[in-house]
């Protein structure tokens, strides 16, 4: 095998970079992974997400970890309604939802991300995971890379895989391409023990997700794991909005005078979002990946997920991307086809380069359809047409 003798530093423990560990060490391959974060229970985790058949669902079948992901997803999370900015609704499956069927390709179980995370981190051998290592630099060193953190000594790695997300540190050591901003921006919030702070969503949310479109606006809701509720406020605005704005995102007072104004055509039901949101509001300016980038493959060095093509989030395809990065990387790396690791880094990346521009493509096509004047009778024509 390739990877025989070689030491490999995941930098970066969000999906991704966690099942690429799991697929790698199933194969036999040394690995850690590198995390910021202080420990497994550091973070607030975000919005619940949907995991695909050929991507997500794909890669947790062959880390093996289907049943405790059977045992962990959210059934009935899955069902959607559409509605206009007066909460009228347009669309709804509840009714006729078929029922969980892992066997059925279209069949999108949601999950929470911190369920998520708790399935793959207990996949892993002990001490897979360096909590508290914020990367800063790395050097070449001999045939690898001497990676350097904050916190922590530094460590040698014949291989390094960037999977530390967006803002990565490591993708300017193999490209110098960056994101652009796609002219939206998404205000996220969460509500704790919904049923009872804030039982009118919670009752039209009736434990699904909500798209409402109105005004050139959207606001999505959806159910999480614990009673929570996640939701968003979508919107065109300028690239520094949340700085401009002036806003204090900890003062629930003064955001939700902010929602009354700008969403000022919208129903006062969706007010409930913001009286009942823990604190602080999340602000996030939506990038992407250019769609046409390259560059030339490195050795000993790639990248996987957002640190590689970081995209609207309008298809439901970033944390899919990611998982399915980890899954192809794996194979490519584990595989007897290519004589080198940098063989197998060059086939691995000219194909997740070409499939996340079409999924970056139709995320940023979606994103303007959803916040166009038109948004609820396009998006409408989409559902039922399905």
């Amino acid at each position: 095998m390739k990877l025989q003798n070689k030491k490999i530093a995941v930098v970066g423990g969000g999906p991704g970079g966690l099942t690429l560990a799991r697929l790698l060490q199933l194969a036999g391959a040394d690995v850690k992974v590198y995390e910021r974060d202080l420990n497994k229970n550091a973070r607030i985790q975000g919005s619940p997400l949907d995991l695909h058949h050929d991507s997500g669902l794909a890669a947790i079948i062959k880390a093996n970890l289907l049943n405790e992901f059977k045992n962990n997803f959210l059934p009935g999370a899955d069902k959607k309604k559409i509605m206009n900015e007066c909460a009228e609704i347009f669309f709804s499956d509840h009714e006729t939802k078929v029922e969980e069927n892992f066997d059925n390709p279209y069949f999108r179980p949601e999950t929470d991300r911190g369920a998520l995370r708790k399935i793959l981190l207990e996949s892993l051998q002990p001490e897979t995971v360096v909590w508290d290592s914020r990367f800063i630099s790395m050097d070449k060193q001999n045939d690898g890379w001497q990676l350097h953190f904050e916190n922590k000594n530094s460590v040698y790695a014949d291989i390094a895989i960037a999977a530390d997300g967006a803002n990565s540190k490591i993708r300017p050591y193999i490209t110098g391409i960056k994101a652009f901003y796609s002219g939206i921006t998404i205000l996220e919030g969460n509500i704790d023990d919904a049923e009872n702070t804030a039982p009118q969503i919670a009752t039209l949310l009736n434990g699904g997700k909500i798209m409402a479109f109105g005004n050139s606006k959207v606001i999505f809701v959806g159910q999480k794991g614990n009673g929570e509720i996640g939701f968003g406020a979508s919107f065109k605005a300028d690239e520094n909005w949340a700085i401009n704005s002036s806003l204090n995102f900890s003062d629930k007072t003064q955001m939700l005078a902010w929602f009354k104004k700008s969403y000022s055509e919208w129903s006062s039901i969706w007010h409930g979002l913001f009286e009942n949101a823990t604190i602080p509001f999340i602000p996030r300016p939506i990038y992407c990946m250019p769609l046409d980038q390259t560059w030339e493959a490195l050795p000993n060095l790639t990248m996987l997920g957002d640190a590689a093509h970081v995209m609207p989030p309008f298809a439901g395809e970033g944390v899919n991307m990611a998982m399915r990065d980890a899954l192809e990387l794996s194979e490519c790396l584990t595989s007897g086809k290519y004589g080198t690791v940098q063989e197998a880094i060059s086939f691995y990346e000219t194909n997740m380069r070409k499939r996340a521009a079409n999924a970056a493509k139709e995320s940023l096509d979606n994103g303007e359809t959803m916040h166009s004047e038109k948004s609820l009778e396009t998006m409408l024509a989409f559902f039922n047409g399905h």
